[in-house]
């Protein structure tokens, strides 16, 4: 059986909502390759090193230069400078705030993964350190309800 989801509201008039403006899209320009979100996923898992980030994101070490110097520029990450005994000065990374704030967005993206893509739910699951439970991404109103797609509307946000 078919389920169709679609949020109650519309954008009308249309003509006061340009795709132009649209934030998805300005989000996807930052983080538009596979090997971003993978780069992303690695920081959030505690890697910091150049290496280490090409190794378990398994991308060559072009492309993680690449990517780790697009995530600098746009603020998702940034560099800090290290250096073990006897060795030269080098960098590592960290997440900035801009950066951490994706984390949900990965979370979402692993959650819909473990459920639709791996028929033993995924190779991992995050758990609250508190009370050891599964950690689920949901949307939820200001007033803390949880919000199924179905009920959602869509407003203009009005620019000021």
């Amino acid at each position: 059986m078919k389920h169709t989801v679609r949020m109650t509201g519309s954008l009308d008039p249309r003509s006061s909502w340009e795709a132009s403006n649209c934030t998805i899209a300005k989000a996807l320009e930052i983080v538009s390759t596979r090997s971003a979100f993978l780069i992303l996923r690695e920081a959030f898992f505690g890697t910091t090193r150049f290496d280490d980030f090409a190794e378990r994101a398994r991308v060559s070490e072009p492309v993680a230069a690449s990517r780790l110097h697009e995530l600098v520029q746009e603020g998702m990450l940034e560099r800090e400078d290290y250096r073990e005994p006897g060795k030269r000065t080098r960098q590592h990374y960290r997440l900035t705030d801009k950066g951490a704030d994706l984390f949900p967005t990965l979370v979402a993206l692993m959650q819909w993964g473990n459920r639709w893509l791996d028929d033993h739910g995924g190779p991992v699951e995050l758990r609250h350190s508190d009370c050891g439970q599964p950690v689920e991404v949901q949307l939820t109103c200001a007033a803390g309800h949880r919000v199924g797609p179905d009920e959602l509307e869509l407003a203009v946000h009005h620019q000021r």
